[in-house]
């Protein structure tokens, strides 16, 4: 029988929320390596990159029941759990280091990971290319790169209020892109 890739990932899920080892292994198998590669170029030092892949694993394991696959792919989820987790953990060490841009980021991603979750990034890519270089700075430093606003605006020299309105601008841009 062949199955949809769509119909794949879901039984896949629910191995996963069912607890099973086996799906476990898959998972650590299928995606351990495109979210090692990212954490290493945001961490650099590659013992903190080994150490947040395996918090960032047993965050995965602890919390798939929270996944929903109409907010993003399996993968995107847990890239977020790991690119969250590196921030933290940049942030609670006080290393004030320029996390990645957003071209190392997705050429990274693409590289790695399977081929629809490479569509995914480009199309997320070319999506924050099309917006206002004022946005587009808004998004590439807060999500890829992990600044606050209050970062931000001290960054870029900029009242906190300008930066608030241009990050939701450039959120409400992004969202139509994805409600067409």
């Amino acid at each position: 029988m062949n199955q949809t890739p769509q119909h794949i990932d879901e039984q896949f899920v629910q191995e996963l929320k069912q607890r099973k080892e086996s799906a476990f292994s898959k998972l650590y198998d299928n995606y351990s390596g495109a979210l090692y590669g990212v954490l290493q170029r945001m961490l650099i030092k590659e013992e903190l990159a080994q150490d947040a892949l395996q918090e960032s694993f047993v965050k995965i394991w602890k919390n798939i029941d929270s996944y929903d696959k109409s907010k993003g792919t399996l993968f995107t989820w847990m890239l977020n759990i790991c690119r969250n987790h590196a921030i933290d953990m940049l942030r609670s060490k006080n290393m004030k280091q320029k996390i990645q841009d957003i071209d190392k980021s997705v050429g990274l991603v693409n590289k790695q990971a399977s081929a629809s979750t490479s569509e995914d990034h480009v199309l997320i890519k070319e999506l924050v290319d099309n917006l206002k270089p004022e946005h587009r700075q808004m998004i590439e430093m807060a999500f890829y790169k992990g600044y606050t606003q209050e970062e931000l605006a001290e960054e870029l020299n900029m009242p906190l209020g300008t930066v608030k309105t241009r990050a939701r601008a450039a959120l409400i841009q992004l969202r139509k892109y994805f409600d067409k």
